[in-house]
């Protein structure tokens, strides 16, 4: 049967959140019920749920990084059992037919991948996302978390974890260069050290890169090294980009900021790699020219599938990676929200989903 459960919903852009009741479906043979412990504030939420990418279908819960444990499974799953820890990310279900279903890229599926929260699902109904106390999901798209890994500091891992580490392991972040002396580490800068930057850092460091910070201040070096950086450099300084021309192998790019995107290409090696995480509100111009002088790759990326999200969790808790957060409430979420959008989080935020509890329901007058 059909169930209630508490969670927090917008019935528009400029409403504020507030506590109700929303129904999740009666679980199918292959579906999981998580009962949530802990729900990531990730900047896609404030920009979805603002109305900044498109029209939002209210009333809508967001929040696609999810934490908890295995409350009741159906009968045909066979991945997880009650107690698992598990998390759920961006995705609740793809086609798993297509032939990027079939190589574990569901967030690519050809027939349309559906998202955590926001999205049309196979039902026709609309997703509704983590930002409450249970959600159904299909076993395909339920990851299991490591035990050494906290459920609050898990669950942004669920998208900021994923989104930096996937381009990373596909450009090689941890590969040796060859040099005329023999091999160094691949030379990686993280371009801003927000939600997504800090945890860039530390996976690519963990793969045995040498990693650089790029800001336009060295407000966070010290957070900067903590992490695993080597060095943290203004972008802002005098003659910068002239100075650092050529200097490195790859560039992760996490801000949603505009930049001179041909000036930052000059800042890499011959055949050497930008790959975008974060995504601007306005288009970027790019002079081609920039990527054709020293055979140059300017590349986009999308989280990742299921089994490289895996393969993410079980990095992360073998290197004792972790995101670092502030934990609030469920009635903290808007004053949050632009605490994000003003950089004052350092660096994640998550929802102690058990304040659920302590909250009544506001019903619609």
């Amino acid at each position: 049967m059909p169930f209630t459960v508490k969670a927090l919903q917008k019935t528009g852009p400029d409403q504020p959140f507030r506590v109700t009741e929303i129904e999740r479906r009666d679980p199918r043979p292959n579906d999981v019920v998580i009962a949530i412990k802990a729900a990531g504030i990730c900047h896609s939420d404030i920009h979805t749920i603002r109305n900044e990418w498109g029209e939002a279908p209210f009333p809508l819960c967001v929040g696609h990084e999810i934490a908890g444990v295995v409350e009741a499974v159906g009968d045909g799953v066979t991945r997880h059992q009650v107690g698992d820890r598990v998390g759920v990310g961006c995705l609740v279900d793809s086609c798993g037919e297509c032939e990027q279903c079939a190589i574990d890229q569901e967030q690519s599926c050809l027939n349309g991948s559906v998202g955590t929260y926001g999205a049309k699902d196979v039902d026709g109904t609309i997703t509704q996302g983590g930002y409450s106390q249970k959600v159904v999901v299909d076993e395909r798209f339920v990851l299991s978390i490591p035990d050494s890994l906290g459920f609050d500091v898990a669950a942004p891992l669920l998208c900021a974890g994923i989104t930096t580490y996937s381009p990373l392991a596909r450009w090689g972040a941890g590969e040796q260069v060859a040099t005329e002396d023999g091999e160094r580490a691949k030379r990686v800068a993280v371009l801003g050290l927000g939600g997504l930057g800090h945890m860039g850092v530390q996976i690519a460091a963990k793969m045995g890169a040498e990693v650089t910070v790029l800001s336009r201040s060295l407000k966070k070096e010290q957070l900067a090294i903590d992490l695993g950086a080597t060095r943290m450099l203004a972008t802002t300084e005098d003659d910068f980009f002239r100075k650092h021309r050529g200097e490195f192998d790859l560039i992760l790019n996490t801000i949603s900021a505009d930049i001179p995107v041909d000036k930052y290409l000059s800042l890499l090696t011959p055949r050497g790699v930008m790959a975008v995480v974060g995504l601007p509100p306005q288009k970027q111009p790019v002079g081609f020219g920039a990527l054709i002088g020293g055979s140059k790759v300017l590349a986009g990326s999308n989280i990742g599938g299921i089994k490289e999200t895996q393969e993410m969790l079980d990095f992360c808790a073998e290197h004792d990676i972790a995101a670092h957060i502030e934990t609030i409430g469920v009635t903290e979420v808007d004053a949050m929200y632009d605490k994000v959008v003003a950089g004052e989080v350092y660096f994640r935020a998550v929802i102690d989903t058990a304040t659920f509890e302590d909250v009544e329901v506001e019903h619609s007058a």
